[in-house]
């Protein structure tokens, strides 16, 4: 019998609404341990996922420079409305701002071997697992691995 994704995956998977802040978003992956989470509506579909890569994007110097060229284009001697600068600002970006979409997920029947390949062929670290587009799960690398050193079977059958 092969190994599943219900069968290795984390169940208590910590989410973020598509509202929330850099600074929540951050918050739940760093008191969680995490490096990214499923961003889910208020009836648990998952809408993207947001990673620590995704936060640092908007605050990293290339994004900061061109936020600034294109502030300077647009104020051209004007000042520019407070609420239009808090929208930009990066450590106000909302979640489904930030997002990766779309979501390269997997059913919970899918097999060890589906499982590898759709991580190293989407060059991801997770995979949601979704039944009918909500979140049961989440499958890691390091929980295909954890499998593969308890179960050497598991290796066999995968070839």
């Amino acid at each position: 019998m092969s190994i599943t994704a219900a069968d290795i995956m984390t169940t208590n998977v910590k989410t973020v609404r598509p509202e929330a802040s850099v600074t929540e978003v951050a918050r739940v992956l760093c008191d969680n341990n995490i490096s990214a989470a499923p961003v889910c509506d208020e009836h648990g579909r998952v809408l993207g996922m947001i990673s620590e890569d995704d936060l640092l994007r908007p605050v990293g110097r290339e994004n900061t420079t061109k936020r600034s060229w294109w502030l300077n284009l647009l104020a051209e001697g004007t000042d520019l409305a407070p609420s239009f600068l808090e929208c930009i600002s990066a450590e106000n970006a909302p979640a489904r701002h930030l997002m990766v979409t779309p979501v390269i997920s997997a059913a919970p029947d899918t097999a060890l071997p589906e499982l590898a390949d759709m991580l190293v062929r989407h060059h991801i670290k997770r995979l949601p697992v979704l039944r009918d587009g909500k979140l049961l799960g989440i499958v890691s690398r390091a929980d295909l691995v954890r499998a593969l050193a308890r179960t050497p079977d598991a290796i066999a059958e995968a070839i």
